[in-house]
């Protein structure tokens, strides 16, 4: 992998943490049940978008 490539894998690991932290937080502040879970819903699937990549290291 050359540095720019591992640069760019850098740069989406950090998106998808943001994104995962992101929608963590929003959850636990909903009131609305339905939202709650679809927030947490993307989460996980940011979370495991974060898995992938991270494991292409």
């Amino acid at each position: 992998m050359t540095s720019k490539e591992l640069m760019y894998v850098e740069d989406v690991l950090g998106h998808e943490q943001y994104f995962r932290t992101q929608c963590c937080q929003s959850a636990d502040t909903m009131q609305d049940s339905s939202l709650k879970q679809l927030a947490k819903e993307i989460e996980q699937t940011h979370d495991s978008i974060f898995s992938q990549f991270y494991h292409l290291l």
